[in-house]
């Protein structure tokens, strides 16, 4: 049975997070006036912050398996809200980078321990609930962009902190309906784990290589994209506000693309589906480029983000599925590899933008995606494991 306390108060802390998370490059958009930053300085800010996050993600994965889901998701998020209330303080540009990455260790804490409490929450159907808890963090990161940019643009780098002590409340929501421990190991994951052990063995090493390539290929255009469209749009004449709403339906769209990979991930093949997504994303991230100062910008922008981000929660159930009994271990591999693979090709792509154009390596980025595609198909052959279980010889005859 779902344990709806227990997913709204992580679901909650996750929207929250991702709120702060996401204003990152809107931020050092808006400050990079104030210190004269290049688009590789803005891409290097980003980084920082992702890397700080993601590069310490298997640690607090560990932690959080030890801890059996308690504190550390409240932590995290309280620790994020107070160093992201420092940021008006930077006096410089590398003071500012080293109170993100500061920042960005609350996130790193966080994510681990959320991806544990979500799959705990769903009892039969960890998959919905992971789903869940993606689509609240990914709203999360919708409304972000659109929060700050608009702080940013009328009241400055004082808002922040208002920004910040708004996400108090969920912190006390994971106080609450997080302080009993997760099980150490769902029982009725047990039967998967044995009827898929010895498959898992020969292809662990194949299975891994694709779903890093797979992983790497996908975040390398949504990170490059939500670090560098706002410098994009900035330099076409566009507000704080305005690249702020462009940018949050993009993301907003995401979320709901996340949610929707989840719900059809336990029901369809999940390298089709995946493989169909990225390749189908081509040319709507081509056009989101090129539709300025239309209304048709809105709808490319969220037929874009709904597409790259329906493998979220997949590849998340799908790397988890390789060591089911360190969940919080591979939830923080898979996550901190996503989000490290992103940031790191992310800045490469804003110092090429310094030498051949900010819009030509978006455009070359929008086809990264059809890589992906391909190597999704690579993937073990499968649907979710639990779901396959329940539903007993049939599915697991077609699966």
């Amino acid at each position: 049975m779902m344990n709806r306390k227990r997913l709204f108060a992580i679901g909650y802390g996750h929207f929250a997070i991702d709120i702060l998370n996401s204003s990152i490059a809107i931020i050092l958009t808006s400050l990079s006036g104030q210190f004269d930053l290049s688009v590789s300085q803005i891409g290097f800010g980003a980084m920082a912050y992702t890397f700080s996050a993601a590069l310490t993600q298997p640690l607090f994965g560990m932690l959080a398996d030890k801890l059996r889901g308690r504190w550390m998701g409240a932590v995290g998020l309280l620790w994020t809200i107070i160093f992201y209330s420092l940021i008006p303080l930077a006096a410089s540009y590398w003071m500012l980078v080293g109170i993100l990455m500061l920042a960005a260790l609350g996130s790193a804490a966080f994510h681990p321990v959320g991806v544990v409490n979500a799959s705990h929450a769903g009892g039969r159907r960890p998959a919905t609930a992971t789903s869940v808890f993606f689509l609240l963090g990914q709203t999360g990161l919708a409304l972000g962009p659109v929060i700050s940019g608009f702080a940013l643009q009328h009241y400055g780098v004082t808002a922040l902190p208002i920004i910040a002590l708004a996400m108090t409340p969920a912190v006390l929501f994971m106080v609450a309906y997080l302080r009993q421990p997760t099980e150490a190991h769902d029982a009725h994951n047990h039967g998967s784990d044995q009827a898929v052990a010895a498959p898992k063995k020969q292809a662990s090493k194949f299975a891994i290589a694709a779903l890093i390539l797979v992983i790497a290929l996908r975040a390398t255009t949504i990170q490059s994209y939500m670090t560098l469209l706002p410098k994009y749009f900035a330099d076409l004449g566009y507000t704080g506000g305005e690249y702020g709403l462009m940018i949050g339906v993009f993301s907003m769209a995401g979320a709901i693309g996340t949610f929707s990979g989840g719900f059809l991930g336990d029901r369809i093949e999940r390298r089709l589906l995946m493989a169909v997504a990225m390749v189908l994303s081509v040319p709507f991230s081509l056009a989101l480029l090129n539709l300025h100062g239309a209304w048709g910008y809105f709808v490319v922008a969220a037929v874009a983000g709904a597409l790259l981000n329906i493998p979220h929660s997949i590849l998340l159930i799908v790397g988890q599925d390789l060591l089911p009994r360190r969940k919080g271990l591979m939830g923080g591999v898979v996550l901190g590899f996503m989000f490290a693979s992103g940031a790191a090709m992310a800045w490469v792509a804003s110092w090429f933008a310094d030498i051949v154009g900010l819009g030509i390596v978006l455009t070359v980025l929008a086809f990264f995606p059809i890589g992906a595609g391909a190597f999704t198909l690579a993937l073990p052959k499968s649907r979710s494991t639990v779901l396959e279980i329940k539903e007993t010889s049939p599915a697991m005859g077609k699966s």
